[in-house]
């Protein structure tokens, strides 16, 4: 849906968050007489009026079929899932959910868009090629779910090249973004509260392909769930894989063309196999668009890692903190566990409880324990019980479950010995303690004795 076809409307923005707030910024610019709602909460109507100097019409009563049916069109935030009531209710009553980043690329069609998505890696991916492309001259912008969302750049006076934008499961599965590459790093079980199923999870991550039949598919080999689909079309014909022996792949510790080792693993300020792996997708797309990505590899060594993931923060008192919120699910977890499989670590786990299976972590540590594990957050029985169930090692202090992030913290600091780890990778998402990764990476550092606002920006969102 374009813009235009707003007009006239009955047009509601359900849910005032990054995404929210950019649509009810952008669509008075193109359409200054349109009446909008917001179907938002107490605390975003706040936040707005705090942080803008026109007020908006908020609606604060609950979201009900009722309130829906008042409205032909409404621009849903990502967070909220169309599977639950009342949306398919609504959607049998002729109601129309639509997305910011589905208006955004109505309104740049013709664009040279690569669009990210995976379970993990995606942002890293993203915040790769655009490095890569701006480090070889070409106007490039960053944006979508990593951090700005797209309606922020509806209009730029100065429009780049390329886009590289990451999408989430939640926006790929609606955005009708017809990539000119699109990027899938993995697919992992993940944010089943959202799609219900892993089978609608992996559907709805896939639909970014669905809107590839003139690009270029970016995939990785090494994933299951994705080599499952090589035989199919579009795959077929626009198929690309990293992680391959044909193309960028990871081998002897070193990044891969073919059979020419171009760059050692060990001089990337990426740390873990799974970084390296990121590195292989970006420039697996940065050759699908057209540029030189042996040229690219020279600037790597350039890019740091963005924060919350595996940030190693500093040492304090002997103890070396990690900070890796963004680990959402359990195989993330693991993977930051692996990368520090020579040190004495402490792990700090735990949140949102999601349903996910987490007996592969209990397997992983049951074969190489850590030191001690201290489980926080809604699943901290669950896992604490897997756990206690599956480890057997002399090796292991002992599994805990605390409630608050706090006391956990502190716990999990008397744990850890002079010379050792604590590392922050908790498998699980921060809502219910925390608002988001972020929140919850910062807390950490400050109770690590850090300064939170020297750790949280991401580098080169917008164009340049």
């Amino acid at each position: 849906m374009r813009i235009e076809q707003l007009n006239g409307q009955r047009v509601a923005i359900w849910g005032c968050g990054r995404e929210g707030q950019a649509a009810l910024r952008a669509l008075p610019s193109r359409l200054p007489s349109l009446p909008l709602t917001v179907l938002g909460s107490a605390a975003e109507r706040e936040v707005w009026m705090a942080t803008h100097a026109t007020d908006a019409q908020f609606d604060l009563a609950p979201v009900t079929l009722e309130r829906l049916r008042g409205f032909d069109v409404v621009i849903k935030s990502p967070g909220i899932s169309p599977y639950r009531s009342p949306i398919p209710e609504a959607l049998a009553a002729g109601v129309q959910f639509i997305s910011g980043s589905q208006l955004w690329f109505a309104e740049h069609a013709a664009a040279n868009t690569i669009c990210i998505t995976g379970t993990k890696g995606k942002s890293t991916t993203a915040a790769l090629i655009a490095h890569l492309l701006r480090a070889q001259g070409v106007r490039t912008a960053l944006a979508g779910n990593i951090g700005l969302p797209l309606l922020e750049l509806l209009d730029p006076a100065s429009p780049p090249d390329w886009w590289v934008i990451e999408l989430s499961s939640f926006q790929t599965r609606d955005a009708e973004a017809h990539p000119r590459i699109a990027v899938i790093t993995n697919l992992i079980e993940e944010h089943l509260d959202w799609h219900g199923s892993v089978a609608r999870y992996h559907a709805d991550k896939l639909a970014l392909l669905a809107d590839v039949p003139q690009g270029i598919a970016v995939l990785n080999a090494d994933d299951p769930a994705l080599r499952a689909w090589a035989d199919r079309p579009p795959l077929t014909e626009c198929g690309q894989w990293f992680n391959d022996r044909r193309g960028w792949h990871c081998a002897d510790g070193a990044i891969c063309f073919g059979d020419r080792a171009v760059m050692a693993i060990a001089e990337l300020l990426l740390p873990g196999w799974h970084n390296a792996s990121n590195v292989c997708a970006a420039l697996t797309a940065v050759a699908a668009a057209g540029f030189d990505a042996l040229a690219a590899v020279r600037h790597l060594p350039s890019f740091r890692a963005l924060p919350h993931r595996l940030q190693a923060l500093g040492a304090c008192a002997g103890i070396d903190y990690v900070d890796d919120s963004i680990a959402t699910t359990p195989q993330a977890a693991i993977a930051a566990l692996d990368h520090y499989a020579e040190r004495q670590v402490v792990m700090l786990i735990g949140g949102q409880d999601r349903g996910l299976d987490w007996q592969p972590f209990a397997d992983r540590l049951a074969a190489r324990p850590p030191r001690a594990v201290v489980c926080t957050g809604a699943t901290r029985q669950r896992v604490s019980a897997l756990l206690q169930q599956t480890l057997r090692a002399p090796t292991l202090s002992g599994v805990f479950a605390v409630e608050s992030f706090e006391a956990a913290f502190l716990l999990a600091q008397s744990q850890t010995p002079t010379g050792g780890v604590l590392l922050l990778s908790p498998g699980a998402p921060s809502f219910g303690q925390f608002r988001d990764y972020v929140e919850r990476g910062r807390r950490f550092a400050e109770l690590a004795g850090f300064d939170p606002n020297q750790i949280s920006d991401i580098a080169g969102l917008g164009i340049a």
